[in-house]
């Protein structure tokens, strides 16, 4: 695999830019894709087809020397679906499987994109490496702190190529913001603010039971996870919001500005952490994750806070989301469509106003694709062969998720728990059982 890697050569990797939305219809590839020998193909295999996964693999294909081989889904109907959709950009009909061990046997895969639920991320993702496949991991990576630490161990130890879905690390308004963080015109940032107010997230009416829908293998999309009844509120995307899968919105927007703010201030691990929220905007709907957090992290020098509330789009600065680095000498606020700088006043006493300690940085706008720009970044780490080029590598991905599972325990606990970086563990027994999530129906973690 690595030999027919090697004649891969720059063909039309760079067509991207072509437009900011990550969901790109896919009829229009059909004029972007040129002919490719194919010797000089890479394929691809796609594990989880709705949603992201779906972005993921369109991004991708955007580049005419990847070619899609195999869809991966637990659910026939999305498979029909999903390819009908291929087949409007002249691709033709990839293989099904809804095991993805019988697609990672498949020799002629070279790249896995992981697109499925998080309780999945973690087998997946060590079987991927170990059946030699280079990796597109959706985030957050993982759905445990636990799983986390074996999936670092297992790419740490491979010589696999993986990117983790993390695509504002390749998106260049965020950089360019995180350049002028680190450039110290701020001066001592004391807090960090980073948030998501989402007021398109309705509540979630409780339904009952029923029976599987024809086409779904539910036993295999259960997998590791609890067993239990089907119920519609729990399969494809409300999947976020229960436990057994997922972490809500503190590990589903959280990973993405976490990682920000922790890249922001050259952080990984905090020191402690304490969070308190609750379902305060619908206490009885069929949710599990809280509607409304707020966590608090300590750090050396700065104090790092998330918060989260569904239903509504009042966010700090007027932004539904964002990263917000505050500083003696002024603030910086970064989120998907652009960033700006706040400049503190200069205040020699109480009555005096010298005017702004630094000067405004008016709103930078988006002018590129990240997701476009980070399946390019991919590519190329998987052409030299080089894991230092890859913009969101796997220890991105897990400090990103650590954090945010960390918020998600404190929660559950009600205590503020510390941490010890050494030993990798908390202060508190009870939040110590939750760095692990337990495993069932006959899977078994990974202990690499």
């Amino acid at each position: 695999m690595g030999t027919r890697r090697q004649f891969i050569r720059q063909g039309s990797l760079y067509t991207v830019g072509l437009g900011t939305s990550l969901f790109f219809p896919t009829e229009i590839l059909a004029t972007i894709r040129k002919t490719i020998s194919p010797n000089d193909k890479i394929h691809v295999g796609l594990i989880g087809c709705n949603g992201m996964g779906f972005a993921n693999l369109t991004s991708i294909l955007k580049n005419s020397e990847v070619e899609v081989v195999a869809l991966c889904d637990v659910d026939e109907n999305v498979l029909r679906a999903k390819t009908a959709n291929l087949e409007k950009a002249n691709i033709k009909k990839p293989k099904w499987y809804s095991d993805y061990r019988k697609m990672l046997e498949d020799k002629d895969i070279h790249i896995v994109i992981i697109g499925t639920p998080d309780h999945w991320h973690c087998l997946q993702l060590v079987d991927a490496v170990d059946a030699g496949k280079d990796v597109y991991c959706e985030k957050p990576i993982a759905n445990s702190i636990a799983e986390c630490e074996a999936m670092l161990s297992a790419v740490d130890t491979s010589d696999r190529m993986v990117q983790i879905g993390q695509w504002q690390r390749s998106q260049p308004h965020f950089v360019d913001a995180i350049n002028y963080v680190h450039s110290g015109k701020l001066g001592q940032i004391r807090l960090v603010k980073t948030w998501a107010y989402q007021g398109w997230m309705k509540s979630i009416p409780k339904v009952a039971n029923s029976t599987v829908p024809a086409g779904v293998d539910y036993k295999m999309w259960l997998g590791p996870a609890q067993d239990r009844p089907f119920n519609k509120n729990r399969f494809h995307f409300d999947f976020r919001w229960f436990w057994d899968y997922a972490g809500g919105l503190m590990t589903d927007w959280g990973v993405h500005l976490i990682d920000y703010a922790l890249y922001g201030m050259k952080a990984a691990t905090p020191k402690s952490v304490m969070a308190m929220g609750g379902k305060f905007a619908y206490p009885d709907d069929a949710a599990e994750t809280p509607d409304t957090l707020q966590t608090v992290y300590e750090f050396d020098g700065f104090s790092l806070l998330w918060e989260h509330a569904n239903g509504i789009d009042g966010g700090n600065y007027g932004r539904n989301h964002g990263v917000a680095f505050i500083g003696n000498n002024g603030t910086l606020v970064l989120d998907r469509g652009g960033w700006e700088v706040i400049p503190e006043k200069n205040r020699p006493n109480w009555s005096e106003d010298l005017g702004p300690k630094i000067e405004p940085v008016p709103l930078q706008t988006v002018d590129a694709n990240g997701l476009d720009l980070h399946t390019v970044n991919f590519l190329e780490a998987i052409k030299k062969r080089d894991k230092t080029i890859l913009n969101a590598p796997i220890k991105v991905g897990y400090d990103a998720a650590v954090v945010s599972h960390m918020g998600n325990v404190a929660y559950k606990t009600g205590e503020r728990l510390f941490w010890d970086a050494q030993r990798k563990q908390f202060n508190h027994k009870e939040a110590d059982l939750l760095l692990v999530n337990e495993y069932h129906n006959g899977w078994k973690m990974p202990t690499k």
